[in-house]
């Protein structure tokens, strides 16, 4: 008889993809995310002894705990297979301690997309567990909690409750923050541009003025051009050069988590958290009918360009097929990553390119389709042939004055047949073709265009721009921007208006109370150095215990000087536009025991208040109106209608736009501690439901793309963090 195999991955998706890649003597199941982590109610570190972490069982996990232990007892062998990264590693980790697994010996597997191929060459090539990435992602966590522990209590007692300070997402501010001085500082500088239109004779053109006696020329003021408009007068217009070549444009390298999140801004207008909900998704595998649930893209947490040689292979045939020769160099092309990257991971691509976007369209979403194209598409033209451009550049002479004339025409499309990669700056005007002409040929003057401008501040961060400065000045890793740039709004730190972050009062007082009292913390290059150590301890080059002593030392000493150097912060009350139904005065944001609500600013003359309702992205299904959370008078959470009381409908569940599969009816998410999240059919006789992974517990599934109302989900799986604190 055969052994029996226990497999344990992640997500319910995951496990129910990869049980149908496998026989009949192996079970899938999953760990529902992390299984232990320190506890919320004490500090759970013995500081004095070592740094050792106290774990204990995460609440509502037990029973799935006690189902696993059984399946373990029953099974020959347990291979652990959660993602394959820090985290990953330590998710495996504690799996093999709860479960009497030998961490020593081969029971971790490791695959980079969810195919049968991949699945079945990971489950012959178990390993032992990586304790360097372990230990690098213990340092991290306890490193969060020594900070978020800390400090957030402190902000809470000096300016409000709620608010927190994580190791992290407070640089992040900072940057945001820095952004905001260097506009407020900004001094704008004029200067001037002239355009000559001429008239040659096969066409006309347009000319800049670039130079007077051959220096470069700068206008600075109105009387400037006046002086050079009038030396102009009368001037013959001749062409002094025409310089002609070839220009070669190469494609860009195929997706990291970094680089998808700001092209699926820029192109799609997905937040970076919609964009890696829809990639795990993607990643996890869809049901595509005939062929079955397979995995559509490869691992979505990388900052790896590397491409494997198999899939380089597999995607040049296609290239040859698809677009002939031309498009095919005779090389294929080879991408450098940026500085240090985490293991061996691949860039983000399809797991086959034979499944082109068209034919996918009909089995998967909107949002899944347009994800799963520019994935597609970047990949393809990442391995395609350079564009060629023939530009030309017409060198005018006017006296002592030089104009110069600039144009380009696409000779041959090359990986632009394919894709073209967005730009966050979209002034720059485009070069068009230019008239042929000959060196000495007397131009017409039809016009001359002076024009005034002003030098612009540099432009505020955008969730593209952002995730960029992030990962240039090495903040953070591909699983935490996402939720860094959510909890920065979450907490009131920054508002998103016009798709750019702006920083609030309340971000204000936070950075400069840090920059004043915990520069290390809030310091970019002290927090990236941090990240350093932490790839270091995965490296086996640097002792986790010695990195946390080293900073925490000198951390709870300054700790201890804020406490009695800094006194109550207060913070003004955000004004609303919303009326007092008592009094008439512009109601204000205020912080409650559970959470935040509308009060009248004359308290306690005016006592009236209302809740502030937060939508969850769910229309209401008896009227037109939208579904928001609301609570009883003793705190407890129920859903109901925004146009109460002329709509009556409310829910103790959580409702949701996923339609249930047996009758389309849409169905809702139960939490219990049981049986963990779930999402069931309350329709009367249906009785459907299924589970719920952490990476998409409280996903938005309702606001369609470019509603303003639209939020998107969480979009990332598991990483563990302080309250608030990525």
């Amino acid at each position: 008889m055969s052994n029996k195999v226990l497999v344990i991955v992640e997500s319910p998706a995951k496990a129910k993809t990869i049980g149908k890649f496998l026989g009949r003597r192996y079970q899938v199941k999953a760990s529902m995310g992390h299984v232990r982590d320190l506890p919320k109610s004490q500090f759970g570190v013995d500081v004095d002894g070592g740094f050792n972490p106290k774990y204990i069982t995460i609440r509502g996990k037990g029973e799935l705990l006690k189902e696993l232990r059984t399946a373990a007892k029953k099974s020959d062998q347990i291979l652990l297979g959660p993602d394959p990264d820090r985290e990953g590693e330590a998710i495996a980790w504690h799996l093999a301690q709860v479960l009497g697994v030998d961490e020593h010996t081969p029971c971790r597997i490791e695959f980079n997309e969810i195919t049968k191929s991949a699945i079945q060459k990971a489950v012959k090539k178990p390993r032992p567990i990586d304790t360097n990435r372990v230990e690098a992602q213990q340092a991290r966590r306890i490193l969060d909690r020594l900070v978020g522990y800390n400090l957030s209590p402190l902000l809470w007692r000096k300016i409000r409750k709620g608010l927190s300070a994580g190791r992290v997402q407070s640089v992040a501010v900072r940057l945001i923050s820095d952004r905001e001085e260097e506009i407020n500082d900004f001094t704008p500088d004029e200067y001037w541009s002239l355009t000559a239109e001429l008239k040659a004779v096969k066409g006309n053109l347009q000319a800049r003025l670039v130079r007077q006696d051959e220096n470069k020329l700068e206008i600075k003021s109105r009387e400037e051009m006046d002086r050079i408009l009038g030396e102009l007068a009368g001037q013959v217009f001749a062409v002094s050069e025409v310089k002609r070549k070839e220009k070669r444009r190469n494609p860009s390298p195929p997706f990291t988590t970094s680089s998808l999140q700001q092209e699926a801004y820029r192109k799609l207008g997905f937040t970076a958290r919609k964009t890696m909900m829809i990639a795990q998704q993607l990643y996890e595998g869809l049901d595509l009918g005939k062929e079955g649930t397979v995995g559509l893209v490869t691992y979505i947490r990388t900052d790896s360009v590397r491409v494997s040689d198999g899939a380089v292979e597999e995607v040049r045939q296609h290239i040859q097929t698809r677009f002939g020769s031309d498009y095919l160099p005779a090389e294929p092309r080879v991408y450098e990553n940026k500085g240090k990257i985490q293991n061996a991971h691949e860039a983000i691509r399809p797991t086959s390119v034979t499944r082109e976007p068209e034919t996918l369209k009909a089995v998967v979403t909107n949002d899944q389709y347009k994800l799963y194209k520019l994935i597609y598409e970047r990949f393809i033209s990442s391995q395609m042939s350079s564009a060629i451009m023939d530009t030309t550049t017409i060198e005018i002479k006017a006296g002592a004055f030089g104009f110069r004339a600039s144009g380009a025409v696409l000779k041959f499309p090359g990986f632009m047949k394919v894709y073209i990669e967005g730009r966050d700056d979209d002034s720059k005007e485009e070069e068009g073709l230019l008239p042929e002409v000959s060196v000495d040929e007397k131009l017409d003057l039809q016009k001359l265009e002076p024009k005034q401008h002003f030098t612009q501040p540099p432009p505020r961060y955008s969730e593209a721009t952002l995730v960029r400065a992030l990962e240039e000045r090495g903040i953070g890793r591909p699983s935490t921007y996402a939720p860094i740039i959510e909890t920065i709004v979450a907490r009131g730190y920054v508002v998103r208006e016009d798709k750019q972050f702006y920083l609030t009062e309340l971000g204000e007082v936070v950075v400069d109370l840090l920059k004043e009292h915990f520069p290390d913390i809030i310091d970019v290059e002290f927090t990236a150095d941090m990240e350093a150590k932490l790839d270091a301890i995965e490296e086996g080059a640097a002792d986790w215990r010695r990195i946390l002593r080293d900073f925490y030392e000198p951390f709870r000493e300054t700790l201890e000087e804020a406490e009695e150097k800094i006194g109550e912060i207060e913070i003004a009350d955000e004004v609303t536009d919303q009326r007092c139904e008592v009094c008439g005065a512009n109601l204000v944001i205020k912080q409650g025991r559970f959470g935040r609500f509308l009060a009248c600013p004359r308290f306690p003359e005016c006592r009236f208040t209302k809740p502030l309702l937060e939508e969850i992205g769910v229309p209401c299904p008896k009227c037109d109106g939208h579904v928001v959370i609301r609570r009883t008078k003793k705190g407890r959470k129920f859903f109901g209608c925004a146009n109460y009381p002329e709509c009556d409908y409310v829910s103790w569940e959580r409702p949701t736009n996923v339609p249930c599969p047996l009758c389309d009816k849409p169905l809702v998410q139960k939490e219990s501690k049981k049986l963990g999240t779930r999402r069931v059919c309350i329709t009367e006789g249906c009785g459907y439901e299924e589970a719920v992974s952490d990476g998409e517990k409280g996903a938005s599934t309702g606001w369609p793309v470019g509603d303003p109302r639209a939020q998107g989900g969480p979009g990332e799986r598991r990483e563990l963090a302080e309250p608030g604190v990525p």
